[in-house]
């Protein structure tokens, strides 16, 4: 999904020059496929956009898998992009770097400085540690040699809660609003009178259309070098890390979402909450002010983008056969 919509970006702006790799074309957990890659490509700008990703369940079922995948997908392609001359890299993370207790709206300094979300701590560490190599080579690299192949700028950006075209709708591994838009429209279809979502519905979330945030991502990566440099060019262990938010700055109840999502698909049944299933973080809003100064971002509502996303789902779901 994500992969998708920056590339819909770039070519909207008109570049055509796109290095693109399918997952069965290039392996990205296998260093020797990576190193094959760059060496034949030797691209100028990477935008690190591949990931292991789920929603909760999928995440506290298969930490190992999650940690495991993230961190050799994030070694293998930071590191040849350095090798093989990269100008800039956009390395994406996720909004659950953050502390589950940190105050909200959760501003960049909150990294590190408190216990995680238990049910995503793997996912949420691997991707800590795709910032700290951002950085990490950043400050080893950025001041040494004078090989300006070797110049090493790369930048962190931390996208809240996505959805949009290409999500995945699978019933039990997706993120929340691609596993309702389901849950409704198959309700809806089938006659049922009542939809059970997990958790009490008291969460807060931040969401954004993967369209939207695919814009702020090239417009960061169209930034002059003055600019960038600000963003990546800390080298001393206590600075600030090259790490930027892209959100809206606005957030609703899981509540207000089952309802808004329900009135967007036309089902008219119950909704229910089934408060014995985790919850997560109460509330996850980003400050999204970092980003506001550096680009202009004009995001779409929620409800304009479900009726777009659903109206896409709807199109491509055939509808059950009538029973005879």
């Amino acid at each position: 999904m994500v992969g998708s919509a920056i590339l819909r970006a770039f070519k909207r702006l008109g570049y055509d020059e796109l290095i693109l790799r399918t997952r069965s074309e290039v392996d990205l957990c296998e260093g020797s496929a990576v190193e094959r890659l760059f060496k034949e490509t030797r691209p100028e700008l990477v935008v690190l956009a591949a990931a292991r990703v789920g929603g909760i369940l999928a995440n506290d079922t298969f930490p190992a898998d999650f940690i495991r995948e993230n961190l050799l997908i994030q070694t293998n392609v930071i590191d040849c992009a350095h090798r093989y001359g990269a100008k800039r890299v956009l390395f994406l993370g996720s909004s659950c770097i953050y502390p589950k207790e940190a105050p909200n709206p959760i501003s960049e300094t909150a990294l590190l400085t408190g216990p995680l979300e238990a049910t995503n701590r793997a996912y949420a560490l691997a991707k800590i540690a795709g910032v700290e190599m951002c950085w990490s080579y950043n400050r080893q690299y950025i001041k040494q040699s004078d090989d300006a192949r070797r110049f090493t700028s790369y930048l962190a950006v931390m996208p809240t809660n996505l959805y949009g075209p290409g999500d995945n709708y699978h019933p039990t591994n997706s993120h929340v609003i691609p596993a309702l838009i389901r849950r409704f429209h198959e309700a809806k279809l089938s006659g049922q009178d009542q939809v059970l979502v997990w958790g009490s519905g008291q969460p807060r979330r931040e969401f954004m259309h993967v369209d939207d945030m695919a814009a702020a991502c090239v417009g960061l990566l169209q930034l002059e070098q003055s600019r960038w440099l600000s963003l990546t060019a800390h080298d001393r262990n206590e600075g600030e890390a090259p790490l930027v938010n892209i959100g809206t700055g606005e957030d609703l109840s899981i509540r207000e979402l089952a309802h808004c999502i329900a009135g967007v698909v036309g089902f008219q049944g119950r909704i229910g909450f089934d408060a014995s299933k985790p919850d997560g973080t109460m509330r996850k809003l980003m400050s999204n002010d970092k980003l506001k100064s550096l680009i202009q971002i004009k995001p779409r509502t929620l409800e304009q983008g479900l009726i777009q996303v659903y109206r896409d789902y709807a199109s491509r779901v055939p509808e059950p056969s009538p029973q005879r």
